[in-house]
């Protein structure tokens, strides 16, 4: 039996090395207790500092240890890509290089997997984040969870071990705009959960900004349904509606009264509503629209400059 744990890196120089280091040390106990074997594979994601140098000294030192090095930044969502597929596991376990996935948490996710789930989830609380955080989080996955076709749960994200079978299911959808939450959803199987106390980085700084986090959570929105554009159809029914009626009320104002002068305020309440509700239209059909875009080019999620594992291509 083959584990192998994903660390996807983008500037994570300062912690890189205590990561490996911590990794080690619980897995090789562990799996000398239950008689597994395991391999690292760390994902360079186009860092600028020093988090190559690190991770192809440590590939040097330790047997376990691989990595993939991409051209450029292309995001987590390829590293993890990537290294679902040049990982060889039985298992595979995705957590981040940060430490604010406790590795300590591999041996219970070990343990349950043989238990026969495919899916062992590490769902964290929010203790230590600020309210605003913690407030649009939770007004987030409530919109979510109204509108998307998946179920998302708070605190539960990439952090997670999968069977090969689920795994291979992922690899399976090739779609370029992926949203692994959403992605790991939809995959279904046989799933448990374990809880765990929110961690702080252990060095560095978050890669996420408030742009990126608005970013990711309009990817979560739009990929898994069609809603959006389903409201815009709703919107537009009930517009016409309303214009209608408006329409039918003048008249016979008209015909009862005659033609009347006043009507600035209902004239321009009239276009900036409608006027409204067109360009959020538009704006979403442009988001639909740019989508189906990429996804025609059927460009690659990433390109590959260095790695240590041998037979890539053939993979």
């Amino acid at each position: 039996m083959l584990l192998s744990v994903i660390i996807p890196c983008y500037n994570e120089s300062m912690v890189i090395e205590k990561t490996h280091y911590k990794l080690i040390e619980i897995l090789t106990d562990d799996s000398s207790k239950k008689g597994y074997s395991f391999e690292l594979v760390f994902v360079n994601d186009g860092s600028q500092d020093e988090t190559l140098t690190i991770i192809q000294s440590c590939a040097d030192k330790d047997d376990h240890t691989k990595y993939i090095s991409f051209s450029r930044n292309f995001g987590k969502e390829a590293a993890m890509l990537a290294g679902l597929k040049y990982a060889s596991g039985d298992m595979v376990v995705i957590i981040d290089a940060d430490l604010q996935h406790p590795p300590e948490l591999i041996p219970r996710m070990i343990d349950a997997c043989n238990e026969g789930y495919d899916q062992v989830i590490a769902k964290r609380n929010r203790t230590g984040e600020t309210r605003r955080k913690y407030l649009f989080a939770k007004m987030y996955y409530k919109l979510v969870n109204h509108i998307v076709d998946v179920k998302m749960i708070d605190g539960m994200g990439d952090f997670r071990l999968l069977t090969r079978k689920a795994v291979d299911a992922i690899l399976s959808l090739q779609e370029y705009n992926r949203f692994s939450k959403g992605i790991f959803s939809w995959i279904g199987f046989k799933e448990i959960v374990i809880e765990y106390e929110n961690q702080q980085r252990a060095a560095g700084e978050s890669k996420w900004s408030f742009k990126k986090l608005v970013s990711y959570g309009i990817d979560g929105l739009l990929s898994f349904n069609n809603k959006p554009l389903r409201i815009c159809f709703l919107f537009g029914v009930f517009s016409m509606l309303v214009s209608l009626v408006y329409i039918i009320i003048t008249f016979v104002q008209i015909v009862s009264h005659g033609i009347a002068v006043p009507g600035y305020f209902t004239t321009i309440s009239a276009i900036l509503f409608i006027g409204g509700i067109q360009l959020v239209s538009i704006g979403i059909l442009g988001e639909y629209i740019g989508r189906i875009y990429y996804e025609v080019k059927k460009r690659p999620h990433y390109l590959i400059d260095s790695t240590n594992i041998d037979n890539i291509d053939d993979r």
